[in-house]
């Protein structure tokens, strides 16, 4: 089926936080580029690039605080949430549509309290939308790029817990405010960003 690319201009463009037009993005993604032969590649090497070279910054213990795409690239840190920005940059400068999605998740695996997990829906020209997670990998965590499955960094499991449907072009605000509020990553961890889902009740 033919895609309208005309939908997906909000899905390419430049802005605030997926500020592609910075030059050391142009200049990576650039890179990356060079060392794809196809599509598919390219956003696999953008992935793994962002997931193994961009450390999470509460895993590392590090600061600061980033949000803007290029803010992650020159600290090479970040929350799930910056490091989905940066990959959304690396895509978009190679005019490939890339939005943010998010989960609601146990912080504990408990219950309460939760939190937001951001990760990446790239539109795939073979698969459509596709969920990747640059969260970041450990003994724990094996998230990959193997279309169409999806391997993401973690499950949902809990009642309370869900994968949000919604692709957004922009991240959200309740993400963006707290990354930009909190300098230090024990503050951003103490706080971290939720939203409450709304349960649909079925009439009989």
């Amino acid at each position: 089926m033919a895609v309208n690319m005309n939908n997906m201009r909000p899905y390419l463009e430049s802005s605030r936080y997926i500020n592609w037009e910075n030059s050391e993005i142009k200049q990576l993604a650039s890179i990356l580029s060079a060392a794809s032969s196809t599509e598919e590649e390219l956003v696999k090497n953008c992935f793994e690039w962002v997931r193994d070279n961009i450390k999470h910054s509460l895993e590392y213990q590090l600061n600061p605080v980033t949000c803007m795409a290029s803010d992650v690239l020159q600290f090479k840190t970040g929350y799930c949430y910056a490091k989905s920005h940066l990959l959304a940059a690396l895509l978009r400068a190679n005019n490939i549509p890339v939005g943010l999605c998010y989960q609601r998740l146990s912080i504990n695996d408990l219950g309460a309290p939760y939190c937001l997990h951001g990760l990446n829906a790239v539109f795939l020209k073979n698969y459509g939308w596709y969920r990747i997670d640059a969260r970041g990998n450990n003994t724990q965590i094996n998230a990959q790029f193997l279309p169409p499955e999806e391997l993401l960094a973690y499950p949902v499991n809990l009642q309370a817990e869900a994968d949000l449907p919604e692709i957004w072009s922009e991240p959200l605000e309740v993400v963006t405010s707290v990354l930009e509020k909190y300098k230090t990553y024990n503050e951003v961890s103490e706080n971290l960003p939720d939203v409450e889902l709304i349960r649909t009740v079925n009439r009989v």
